[in-house]
């Protein structure tokens, strides 16, 4: 199936090149128009068409049920320079996009491709945005393979016409089987089901689907740094021209690593027997004080399943924890900071979530002109290390020509906290400042996984 958003008709540029130039024979000529024929018929119109996939490394909605993902924010950018509008058509397989790029139905392909040289006979490419491994992943009761030729002993299922056929095909003696009906991800989830023995995988995408299908594992590394790049036609050399310099810019200007950051910058963070405790106490503990977080977060303008998250990494929703310094309670909250917000007993735990949301609050307001995520974001480190080293942070990050409003640059910076050469200068001295990024790390990591587990809707307690 094909979601088709805006679809409008699509007008081979072939055949309007023959009829401008027919039986000319001036083959020069014919490819000079042709390469810049796109481009402008792109602008005449003022829609660019692009093709892509549903997965969470291209294009999704998100818990406000809008669209988002790496691509759909690349692309949105591009076509921002271009000052055009973007129609996405959304296939279920890379089988079926490439087929629709080739058939002429829309402008570029854009779905996490890798670049190879089957495809750049047919194919050009945009600038490599990204590099990836590929993996043979299995489920993790099954031993890691040593050899190739314990390779040829597995049943691999592959998605058609991916990539990975290119990678696997390099091994001798190695067989496959091709899925025209299934994405990675479904691969990747019926191997955490042993519906299957195992499938190949790049790098991001499996950091992604281990978070919540913790069954799968890494076996084998198939191929090591993959580019992955924009699909055009060929002949279409001012349309790749145009990529090219908005790329440079889009580099330059610290999109591509604010992009980067915003969908990986958390997914590295795995360790099975946390998550598997982290999913059991969703059920376990997590009930008793969903309501709260969900009231108390609406309250202060947070999202419920991130102050739910934060709680997580602070105290595992263990409502008498106590750290050596002296915090204490679900949210973990200093004796200071509880007396000016009204707590008078750190142990209750409504009163706690209600003060931590009300605190979180406070950071937010730091930092009330950067937009989301990044605000929440900050806010959160702000929490952790405190509100005088997250503005000695700001401070450095100006001094070193970072932007303190972008977390990809804030986390470069606050571990320079804790180096004499930069902490000796700034009002608050020494921080531990490592410890706030693995912080906003990790409560990223719990908030996806809190929201695969319910949802947005339920756990929103919208109806």
């Amino acid at each position: 199936m094909t979601l088709l958003i805006n679809a409008c008709d699509q007008v081979d540029e072939k055949s309007v090149i023959s009829t401008i130039l027919p039986n000319s024979g001036i083959q020069e000529s014919r490819d000079n128009l042709l390469a810049s024929a796109l481009l402008e018929k792109i602008v005449q119109r003022g829609k660019l068409i692009v093709l892509t996939t549903n997965s969470p490394t291209t294009y999704y909605y998100n818990r406000d049920n809008e669209i988002t993902g790496p691509e759909y924010d690349m692309m949105q950018s591009f076509a921002k320079r271009l000052q055009v509008d973007v129609e996405y058509k959304v296939y279920d397989s890379t089988k079926a996009l490439i087929e629709a790029l080739r058939n002429n139905e829309g402008d570029i392909a854009a779905a996490s491709l890798t670049v190879n040289d089957n495809r750049k006979k047919e194919f050009d490419f945009g600038p490599v945005y990204q590099t990836t491994n590929e993996y043979l992943v299995c489920h993790r009761s099954k031993k890691s393979v040593k050899t190739k030729e314990e390779l040829k002993t597995l049943e691999i299922i592959v998605t058609a016409d991916s990539s990975y056929i290119q990678s696997i095909k390099s091994y001798a003696g190695v067989s496959w089987t091709e899925d025209n009906n299934s994405s990675t991800s479904d691969l990747l989830e019926q191997v955490a089901d042993k519906k299957i023995e195992c499938t190949i995988s790049d790098s991001t995408l499996y950091a992604i689907e281990r978070r919540y299908h913790t069954e799968i594992q890494n076996k084998y590394v198939f191929a090591e740094d993959t580019e992955l790049a924009w699909m055009i036609n060929k002949q279409n050399g001012k349309l790749k021209q145009a990529i090219n310099d908005w790329f440079d810019h889009y580099e330059e200007d610290y999109g591509l690593a604010r992009m980067l950051e915003k969908y990986y910058g958390y997914v590295e963070v795995f360790d099975y027997v946390d998550t598997h405790k982290f999913l059991s106490r969703v059920t376990t503990r997590l009930p008793k004080y969903k309501d709260f977080f969900i009231d108390a977060a609406n309250k202060n303008s947070i999202e419920p399943s991130l102050l739910a998250a934060q709680s997580y990494q602070e105290s595992h929703w263990n409502t008498k924890a106590k750290s050596p310094t002296g915090v204490r309670g679900i949210m973990m909250l200093t004796q200071p900071v509880a007396k000016s917000l009204g707590v008078t007993n750190r142990l209750d735990a409504k009163q706690n979530i209600y003060a931590g949301a009300k605190f979180q609050a406070k950071m937010k307001k730091m930092v009330a002109e950067v937009s989301e995520p990044d605000r929440s974001w900050l806010a959160l480190a702000a929490y952790n290390v405190g509100r005088g080293h997250f503005r000695d942070a700001q401070s450095l990050a100006r001094k070193m020509n970072k932007n303190p409003d972008h977390w990809a640059e804030m986390k470069e910076i606050l571990p320079l906290l804790s180096q004499k050469k930069y902490y000796k200068d700034l009002r608050y001295g020494y921080a531990r400042g490592n410890e706030p990024v693995r912080y906003v790390t990790r409560i990223r990591n719990y908030d996806g996984l809190l929201l695969e587990h319910f949802g947005k809707e339920k756990f929103d307690g919208v109806k």
